[in-house]
């Protein structure tokens, strides 16, 4: 049940993350937060940024072997970035009509590799 609760909060933690690091890119939109200053950015960006740690830090806490989960450091990793990538392509399609390539498909298999070779060695 650890790793469910672990790529659960991964999951949740890395959507306040893509929001606090590329949501101020859509919300240029509005003119009053186009308005702020870089510091007022930054600090609406720390706002969301905070529940993402909030969330990252029990992910990693729980899904650590060290603490009794189980996952490696190593793994805990690859997983955090995979599925960053795996929300951000998402958040990208959604908010920014962004259309996956060729390259970002070879990319994504790229990081099925890595995964293999993370989870598949001990």
């Amino acid at each position: 049940m650890n790793s469910f609760y672990t790529i659960l909060l991964l999951v949740a933690s890395n959507v306040f993350m893509t929001l606090a690091w590329y949501g101020h890119l859509k919300m240029a939109e509005f003119s009053w937060f186009k308005a702020l200053p870089l510091i007022g950015v930054i600090t609406f960006s720390w706002g969301i940024a905070f529940f993402e740690y909030c969330l990252q830090v029990p992910a990693n806490r729980i899904g650590f072997e060290g603490n009794g989960g189980p996952f490696s450091l190593m793994q805990l990793k690859i997983l955090q970035e995979v599925i960053t990538l795996v929300v951000f392509v998402v958040f990208s399609a959604i908010a920014f009509h962004m259309q996956l390539k060729w390259n970002h498909i070879v990319a994504a298999l790229c990081l099925v590799g890595a995964v293999y070779f993370v989870f598949g060695f001990k």
